[in-house]
């Protein structure tokens, strides 16, 4: 009598019997059959879709690069239990204090061989005003520490990752042992990462929205130091949002008041018509890191999302 099963055993992971698929034509049956293997096996229609980088390069694949831009670091982000940051903008081009006087030095000196050559008397001229400017490093450097300092859970520094004012910022969180963000966009020429970004939490975009995106989307504030296009790009894209209501109000501060209102007039955006006065409100200046920071805590207590313990009255020296 035939015994059936009425429940078979689970199969082994490995096959007993070859499938007919796991070997090649047999030559005796096909004589061109490597030949043949090769050409459909080696064109690049063969390869699996996310291993196909000319594909994936494609303009028609844009709509995926998008997504994986936005993912990995979404993924990245989340893993680090990193769900708040101070956002910190500003110049590439802002010096430490000693490597601005070095270079100050050294323009003078080549000035002084060439005293009437107007391209030297430039490069004297602007190794001053970086001179001048190089304190808003150390205010980066402090902003960082503080902000590390106080070990909010869930709260990190986040910056472009480059150098100068982004530098400034990761640095000072790195100095005091707190994670720090750094969110790097590839360009023609080749953006190194600071060094004081924490291995693991420094990612490249391809696109400059994705990459925008993840700034805002943790944000629970912006500080400027001073800065050039960069800066200004994302300043006046943090301040639409928030004008428009599109992205929840959150403070904004612009560090170094005489460099800010150089760099735009709010006053007479206003007085022309082109912003409300309520508009004037959605920023605020200071000069130092121990300022800043105060302004943020006393902003996000005044508006019901404190960032420090409820236990806590201020921030951590």
């Amino acid at each position: 009598m035939n015994h059936r099963r009425r429940c078979p055993p689970p199969p082994p992971s490995k096959r007993r019997t070859p499938l007919p698929w796991e070997h090649p034509k047999a030559h005796v049956e096909e004589p061109r059959v490597d030949e043949r293997l090769r050409a459909i096996m080696q064109h690049p229609s063969y390869r699996e879709a996310d291993s196909d980088t000319t594909f994936l390069h494609e303009d028609d694949a844009r709509g995926v690069r998008l997504q994986l831009d936005y993912l990995k670091a979404e993924r990245v982000l989340a893993r680090h239990g990193i769900e708040r940051s101070v956002l910190v903008y500003g110049s590439t081009r802002l010096r430490e204090s000693e490597t601005a006087r070095r270079e100050l030095a050294s323009a003078r000196q080549a000035l002084a061989g060439q005293p009437g050559d107007a391209t030297l008397a430039r490069a004297v001229q602007l190794a001053e005003h970086r001179a001048a400017l190089s304190r808003y490093y150390e205010v980066g450097r402090e902003l960082g520490r503080r902000v590390g300092r106080a070990g909010i859970p869930g709260l990190a520094v986040l910056t472009g990752g480059g150098p100068g004012a982004m530098e400034s910022a990761n640095r000072g969180a790195s100095e005091v042992g707190a994670q720090t963000v750094g969110l790097n966009i590839v360009l023609p020429r080749e953006q190194y990462p600071n060094p004081y970004v924490t291995p693991g939490l420094c990612m490249q975009f391809h696109y400059f929205a994705m990459r925008k995106l993840h700034f805002m989307k943790r944000a629970a504030a912006i500080v400027a130091l001073p800065g050039g296009y960069g800066t200004l790009d994302e300043v006046f894209g943090a301040l639409t949002l928030i004008q428009t209501r599109k992205s929840a109000p959150i403070p904004i501060v612009l560090v170094g008041e005489d460099y800010w209102r150089r760099a735009f007039d709010v006053d007479f955006l206003f007085e022309a018509g082109s912003i409300d006065e309520e508009d004037r409100d959605l920023f605020w200046y200071a000069e130092t890191a121990e300022e800043a920071w105060q302004g943020i805590l006393d902003w996000h207590q005044r508006n019901g999302s404190p960032l420090l313990p409820t236990t806590a009255t201020e921030a951590s020296p």
